[in-house]
């Protein structure tokens, strides 16, 4: 027997249908794409959901563990007030109360050591035998400026 096509069969089908031999390209090619755009969908959502994270390391601000750990928090609740508060906190410069704390300390602990009422050192005998002739233990120059 021999096969002939219908006469109401269209001569030439449109690439979308698929083929006698169960071949369907149409359905390869949107497979593909989804998952590439899958992938960069999420690559995307990472990027976005980092951005607080990332502002704060690049101007070296001292909250940026907190930036981090909010970040962490919204990614794992699903909250978002998480993720803005650590972008509002990513943008905004706090100002650094350490240092001039830490200079002041500094400071205080320079001043309590130069203290003119503190206790002087007791003197040290010599170790050659003479009882009467004593040295300081300690001489310090006091700068009183």
């Amino acid at each position: 027997m021999s096969e002939q096509m219908h006469p109401a069969a269209p001569h030439h089908l449109p690439f979308f249908i698929p083929g006698a031999d169960g071949s369907d390209t149409l359905m390869v090619v949107m497979g593909i794409f989804l998952v590439a755009t899958v992938l960069w969908v999420g690559t995307l959502y990472w990027k976005l959901h980092s951005l607080p994270e990332r502002m704060a390391h690049k101007s070296q601000k001292l909250q940026f563990e907190i930036v981090a750990v909010l970040g962490l928090i919204s990614l794992f609740t699903h909250m978002h007030i998480f993720w803005v508060a650590g972008l509002l906190l990513a943008l905004i410069d706090l100002p650094d109360f350490g240092t001039p704390m830490r200079s002041i300390a500094d400071s205080v602990e320079r001043i309590a050591d130069a203290a003119p009422g503190a206790a002087e050192p007791e003197a040290e005998s010599v170790p050659d035998g003479s009882p009467d002739v004593r040295t300081p233990a300690k001489q310090e120059v006091h700068n009183h400026a």
